[in-house]
């Protein structure tokens, strides 16, 4: 399985970026698949549904199921956050998988940057930072620097970086 960052501060753009890739790498017919890294508990079941019910009670996995999606929820009371080659065990087979968050994680990425979000680029010091896509220039990187807005352009550097 291939897999492919979007990293960069908070406020930049990363969520936007991914689900544009999404979009156009799926209009492309290839598979795609996505993980997001939380810095926080997240909860995707809310109070008095069964599930959470479930979940409250002490179960370690619920699976809720209906005729249009499926999804398992874990939970590690107390136990450490697996790793991100944990989580992608877990993923069916498809094309590509895009990751966003997990900054210092060895796999490849495009950082995220808006200029407006006030913060340093993370690629000068982060070797897996592959390209920037940003709303403003940079010079003097080792990377190639890219629109931020310019999503099939990005998609093209993805794709071929990850020989698709």
């Amino acid at each position: 399985m291939r897999i492919y960052g979007v990293t960069g501060w908070k406020n930049t753009g990363k969520t936007g970026l991914m689900e544009r890739l999404v979009t156009e790498i799926t209009r492309r017919g290839l598979t795609v698949s996505t993980v997001k890294h939380a810095h926080h508990a997240t909860d995707v079941d809310h109070p008095g549904r069964d599930s959470y019910r479930h979940r409250q009670a002490g179960a370690q996995e619920v699976i809720v199921a209906s005729p249009v999606r499926w999804a398992v929820m874990h939970e590690l009371r107390g136990a450490p956050e697996p790793s991100l080659q944990d989580l992608l065990a877990h993923l069916a087979p498809v094309d590509l998988v895009l990751i966003e968050g997990y900054k210092t994680a060895a796999h490849p990425k495009v950082e995220c940057h808006r200029a407006e979000a006030g913060r340093d680029l993370l690629a000068p010091t982060n070797p897996t930072i592959r390209a920037v896509a940003s709303d403003s220039q940079h010079q003097g990187l080792s990377v190639p620097v890219l629109d931020l807005n310019d999503t099939s352009a990005i998609a093209d550097f993805i794709l071929r970086e990850v020989g698709l």
